[in-house]
């Protein structure tokens, strides 16, 4: 199953493709700069092994048309409308993964939610009921996603209306090692989108002992 990363080329994007490439799921970068989405999957495949799945690169609406069923979403909150107006006409059939925090503008340790109350609730407002919006992955820092000498050290939390998106969500995210749960309905996106600034402020105090911190859901007596 091939998955397309939009925004790609950015952070988190790049470390994901490294990620879900070694575990052998093929990926196509996405970027408004095609030259520029195929630079950074070549430079990205040189980084993986030779048994690694391939990491293509293409423009926006070619990545979306590659990808069998997942689209990943990884843009900066300022181009999230806009790249979502662009693509949406070939979202049909697929399910978005929007991983995107609205950090507010010169201070990423705050948010500064849209109208619709999260980027996740933004994003199935604006492409309507039929096709299944996933929030996920946004609490995860991307130096540790492209720190592949260590595994990824947080639990994700999956949230969304279609609980079959969720699921096919969460099994995606379980090929990274990683533990992913349902977190209930995109409402929740709230929740779950304005932990990252709190992460944020922890990983940059000098209070705290260590960086790139994540969370975990823990058993009890665990």
């Amino acid at each position: 199953m091939s998955i397309a990363i939009l925004g790609g080329t950015g952070p988190q994007g790049r470390g994901l493709a490294l990620r879900f490439a070694r575990a052998g799921m093929p990926v196509v970068i996405g970027s408004r700069d095609a030259e520029r989405a195929q630079a950074t999957a070549d430079e990205l495949q040189a980084k993986l092994s030779p048994g690694a799945a391939a990491i293509g690169g293409h423009d926006l609406r070619g990545a979306v048309s590659a990808a069998d069923e997942m689209v990943i979403l990884a843009v900066p909150y300022a181009a999230h409308d806009a790249t979502l107006e662009a693509i949406r006409d070939l979202l049909p059939g697929k399910i978005l993964i929007d991983i995107v925090v609205p950090l507010a503008d010169g201070d990423p340790k705050k948010v500064d939610m849209p109208a619709a109350g999260s980027a996740t609730e933004a994003a199935q407002a604006l492409l309507g009921d039929a096709i299944p919006v996933v929030g996920a992955l946004h609490n995860v820092s991307a130096t540790t996603l492209n720190d592949l000498d260590h595994g990824i050290n947080c639990d994700v939390l999956v949230c969304g209306n279609d609980l079959a998106a969720k699921e096919a969500v969460i099994d995606l995210i379980r090929k990274l090692d990683v533990q992913a749960y349902n977190a209930g309905p995109a409402v929740n996106a709230r929740c779950i989108e304005a932990i990252t600034p709190i992460l944020i402020r922890l990983n940059i105090s000098k209070k705290v002992p260590f960086t790139h911190a994540g969370i975990r859901i823990w058993a009890p007596g665990a």
